[in-house]
């Protein structure tokens, strides 16, 4: 075993998007980092997460869509394709989450696993290496559910979907969130006969009028979609052939058919094996490591970001909170994370939300846009959705939903009026570019700015400014020797 005896100011413990953006903030900031991955740079969001699955997304968007009751699904040679897409869209952005631009940045890179053996010291594969602070931020993996059969049956997470080398004749996915919707509508489009389990309903975080939109948009392209449902088992047999064939059994007695069973029911933080208990670092119930708002454990020299701690797993967030870690790691600052969130799913139609989404209370109000109303989606013939805001009392915008194309571009927009605690006047104040889908964003604050117009004393407000006006208006003509005559007022 080997010591070294330089101190590094922070040891990053991942290198994934918070590894990535903490070890490279903090190198710029001028600390000495170590990052350590035991696998690939890049982390889940370009090898098995975001790329690959827009990727597909993008990929599938123009296939014919599901095989239907004819027959199974063809298509063997397309899907080589489309792998070689994903493989394209990988090797074009790995380059900037390579241990190439890492070093470029200034950062250190290990490659093996690290294990914490008490305060400011860590094992990277026998080599001892001392450290002031360090940042947790080694991710989560794909949740297996306890379900009798399914250790001998075909599955695939969204890890190892990526390792498919033909597209499924039959597909039956465990889950109704993000991750199952998206590779379910792909797959289906591509061909593939697809069945998703849902335990309760699918998107249960969003508004109920927005998964609507997405269900039916999904079983346009030929998913089944079974809500409320319990798996009981699977069992797996050869079928006659070299391919192992299974039977999904849910709680009312029927069965479904699958060569695939893709399982999306859930994460869990990858907190095992990394000796946090040496440093007294508290987790959850579930693994996550538990940290405040500016992204600090129970351990004066240890941080955390990304989805290992209990925050949304989202990259996005990843990216922001292991910012901020480092920030206050380094330079001894106190600075917090934001708590607006903005979240899509990149189904066709997409849902976008953030902030709160439905009435907490009864000043609340919601201003709703249905999209039938929007130009360019009449333009397109892409009516099916709508933007939503939740409003308090006083105008300020507390979050929306928006189901359609592109929603998740208008989002960063309603996430910003969020978080600056913008009223529907400001929103309205705003030129906004014609015709756009975020146009119907605008229509929104519009309408509800319109209805403070309403009211008591505004109302007599404006009445009064009517009068003056039309009375000045009306001197300034005779002045002029312009004959404009003064009208009894109507209001």
């Amino acid at each position: 075993m080997r010591t070294s005896n330089d101190v590094i100011d922070l040891l990053v413990v991942g290198g994934g998007t918070a590894g990535i953006v903490g070890a490279t903030t903090a190198s710029r900031l001028g600390a000495s980092v170590v990052l350590v991955e035991r696998d690939r740079t890049g982390g889940d969001c370009l090898w098995t997460g975001c790329v690959p699955s827009k990727t597909l997304l993008a990929a599938a968007a123009g296939a014919s869509g599901p095989a239907g009751a004819a027959g199974p699904a063809s298509g063997g040679s397309d899907f080589s394709t489309v792998r070689e897409r994903i493989a394209d869209a990988i090797s074009r952005i790995e380059p900037e989450d390579s241990p190439a631009a890492l070093t470029a940045a200034g950062v250190t890179v290990r490659h093996g696993a690290a294990r914490f053996t008490g305060p400011g010291r860590a094992e990277i594969d026998g080599d001892v290496v001392r450290f002031r602070q360090a940042l947790v931020a080694t991710g989560g993996e794909p949740v297996l559910p306890l379900i009798p059969g399914l250790d001998a049956a075909p599955v695939v997470t969204s890890e190892t979907v990526w390792d498919l080398t033909e597209l499924p004749r039959r597909l039956v996915i465990i889950g109704g969130g993000p991750i199952a919707c998206e590779l379910g509508q792909a797959f289906a489009r591509l061909g593939a006969g697809v069945v998703m389990l849902v335990s309760s309903r699918i998107l249960p975080r969003e508004d109920p009028d927005a998964v609507d939109v997405v269900r039916a948009g999904l079983a346009r392209d030929g998913v089944h979609i079974i809500e409320g449902v319990t798996v009981e088992g699977v069992t797996t047999s050869a079928d006659g052939g070299p391919e192992a064939v299974s039977r999904v059994q849910i709680d009312d007695g029927r069965t479904f058919a699958a060569d695939t069973i893709l399982v999306a029911a859930g994460r869990k933080p990858r907190t095992d094996g990394l000796g946090l208990e040496s440093l007294g670092v508290d987790l959850d119930e579930q693994g996550h490591v538990r940290v405040d708002a500016m992204m600090r454990t129970s351990s004066p020299m240890i941080w955390a970001a990304g989805d290992v701690t209990q925050n949304p797993d989202f990259t996005h967030l990843a990216g922001v909170h292991a910012s901020t870690a480092v920030s206050n790691a380094v330079l001894g600052v106190r600075g917090s994370v934001s708590r607006t969130v903005p979240r899509v799913t990149y189904t066709s139609p997409e849902v976008a939300a953030v902030g709160i989404t439905r009435p907490e209370t009864s000043h609340h109000r919601v201003r709703t846009i249905e999209h039938a109303h929007a130009d360019r989606a009449i333009t397109e013939d892409r009516i099916a959705g709508f933007t939503r805001l939740i409003i308090d009392r006083r105008g300020r915008i507390l979050g929306g939903t928006v189901v359609g194309p592109r929603a998740g571009e208008t989002v960063g927009e309603l996430a910003l009026a969020v978080h600056q605690k913008l009223t529907t006047r400001d929103l309205a104040g705003v030129t906004h570019a014609y015709p756009t889908y975020n146009d119907a964003l605008w229509q929104a604050a519009i309408a509800d700015a319109y209805t403070t117009l309403d009211r008591p004393l505004v109302r007599s407000a404006l009445t009064t400014l009517v009068r003056l006006t039309r009375w000045r208006v009306s001197r300034a003509s005779r002045h002029h020797g312009t004959d404009i005559a003064p009208t009894r007022s109507r209001l």
